[in-house]
């Protein structure tokens, strides 16, 4: 496969990360889950219950994350302690939101994002990742899906991890992580005027991988 860069956007619930995951892994490439990135900065911000953006600015600039992918799963290590279920938990679900504002968390991630991609064959998904970390990948996907079918995905996600959650409570959360990411004023939530959109509504996760390798595919044999 040739040297791609893969950029997937969209927002929260969509299936990003399970689809970019299963991607990643039929094209050998790596996968860079940005997402928890920032889950691991709210974490670490509560772990310390700092909630200052400055504070939380100065966790990002000093933080060390490790994302390893093995057997269809992102192992994450943020200084060197395993946190991979711990970014998961609803507690930062309802924090990351208000850490990915901070524009001076993002300028810090944006640092590491870029270095992880420097050498291509990656697939990196996120909020931004084809507007602003990387602008010029070879293959840009907007992903979505409605407010119903995100917010039924993620509730089964949580129940069968033993979470009680209230389905039309996780919705409302939804809808206003939605909000937040396509409102706040550094690098928000926005197609990129040359990114596929790509409607997962009515999708099984394989018809969604399947598209985005048709269109790398053609991505190839137009070079």
């Amino acid at each position: 496969m040739e040297n791609l860069v893969i950029a997937i956007d969209g927002p929260a619930g969509a299936g990003k990360s399970t689809v970019a995951q299963i991607v990643a892994q039929r094209l050998a490439y790596t996968y860079i889950d940005t997402g928890a990135m920032y889950r691991a900065v709210a974490w670490k911000a509560l772990q310390l219950s700092k909630f200052a953006s400055e504070d939380i600015a100065a966790i990002a600039a000093d933080i060390d994350i490790q994302l390893t992918y093995k057997n269809g799963c992102t192992f994450v290590q943020i200084d060197g302690q395993d946190a991979t279920e711990a970014i998961r938990t609803p507690e930062v679900s309802k924090m990351v939101a208000e850490v990915a504002q901070i524009a001076d968390v993002r300028r810090y991630l944006l640092i590491l994002q870029r270095r992880m991609a420097e050498n291509g064959q990656v697939v990196m998904d996120g909020r931004d990742i084809g507007t602003h970390v990387l602008p010029n990948a070879d293959i840009k996907i907007f992903l979505t899906a409605s407010i119903e079918a995100r917010a039924l995905r993620r509730w089964r996600e949580l129940i069968a991890k033993g979470y009680q959650v209230d389905f039309e409570q996780l919705k409302a959360d939804i809808a206003c992580r939605d909000k937040k990411d396509c409102e706040r004023e550094f690098a928000p939530l926005v197609q990129a005027e040359d990114a596929v959109f790509l409607d997962t509504t009515h999708l099984s996760i394989e018809e969604a991988v399947c598209e985005i390798l048709r269109l790398c595919d053609k991505r190839i044999s137009d070079v």
